[in-house]
């Protein structure tokens, strides 16, 4: 896993699946793909990206399509 702890893992496994960060924390998980990238491609903090993927908060409204297309990609 790409710098992930087994903490932000187990916190992503917890969190509410129906939550579109989680979602997006699960396929990124999985697929290795860092953090600082997913990041980079949504033009976010890293900070943000590690709150999605707990669930702790939810990315804007205006990203959630084209985070369904990357969680497609990642498929």
């Amino acid at each position: 896993m790409y710098g992930y702890t087994l903490a932000l893992v187990n916190s992503n496994k917890r969190a509410d699946r129906n939550k579109i960060g989680v979602r997006l924390g699960m396929a990124c998980i999985k697929a290795d793909v860092p953090v600082k990238q997913v990041a980079q491609d949504f033009n976010v903090s890293r900070t943000s990206v590690y709150a999605w993927f707990s669930g702790l908060s939810i990315p804007s409204p205006h990203l959630h399509e084209a985070i369904e297309d990357y969680i497609k990609e990642l498929a």
